[in-house]
Order: C-alpha cells, then structure tokens, then sequence
C-alpha cells in the first residue's frame, strides 16, 4: 500500500515537471526573437520599383558572351526574389497597375534564368521585358 501510494505521489510529480518544462520551452520559443534576411529594398516602393527597373534593364543588355553573365544572373534572380517577397503581401501595392505589369516581366525573367540558365534572353523576351519595365516604370511614377 506505501509502495503504491509513493509510486502514485513520483508520478504526479513527475507530470508536474514536465508540465513545467514544456511550459519554459514554449514561452522561450515564442519570446526568442526571429532574424529575417537581410533586404535590397528599402521599402519605398517606387524608388525600389525604378531602381530594379533599372538594374535588370542593364541585366537584359548584358551581351551573351560577357564573362560575368552568371553572375549578372544570380544578381537579377535575387534582385527579382527580394522585390516580390518585400511587395506580394502589401494590399495598398499589390493591386496597382504598376506591380502586376512588374510581376509579369519579373515572372517572365526569372522563368527564363531558372529554366535555361546556359541559355541568353531570346531577343523577342528582351523586346518584351524592356517594355514591360519601362511601362511600369512610368506607372509607378504616374501613381506616386
């Protein structure tokens, strides 16, 4: 009888403990602070929009036999990442006129270096993307 009542008294404590422990480890996950990854954008919008505009314009003349095409590459493709993270979720930007027209030429990029990553920009997709850009560009001026 004493056995089973120190038996039933370690395992309410025990219980207790673990109550206890999982309880601190809970609090301390939701209270430890949580690092995002370091931006290129600045958060305003339309300086951000011409500046990409900008940058991957350059990106798009880069000739096909230049020797740092990868790395114009990987730059554009994390410029591209960087600008639709920052701005996808804002519902004051997401539905101008400028970023959809913005969404669709970085679509169209991004497409084009992830899937023939060894390949230039077809000469029709480098007509088409510089319009597009210049387009949102005078959007995003005419809206700010």
């Amino acid at each position: 009888m004493l056995l089973k009542r120190i038996d039933f008294s370690f395992n309410k404590l025990l219980m207790k403990f673990l109550s206890i422990c999982i309880g601190l480890i809970i609090f301390v996950l939701t209270i430890s602070p949580s690092y995002a990854a370091p931006s290129s954008m600045s958060g305003d919008y339309a300086k951000d929009t011409i500046s990409v505009v900008k940058t991957l314009k350059a990106a798009i003349e880069t000739p096909k036999d230049s020797s740092n095409k990868d790395e114009v590459r990987e730059d554009s493709l994390s410029l591209i990442t960087d600008y639709i993270s920052r701005y996808r979720n804002r519902g004051l930007v997401n539905k101008t006129q400028s970023f959809t027209t913005m969404q669709t030429a970085l679509n169209a990029m991004a497409g084009h270096y992830k899937n023939f990553a060894s390949r230039p920009l077809p000469e029709k997709l480098k007509e088409r993307l510089n319009k597009e850009l210049s387009l949102a560009e005078k959007m995003v001026l005419r809206e700010s």
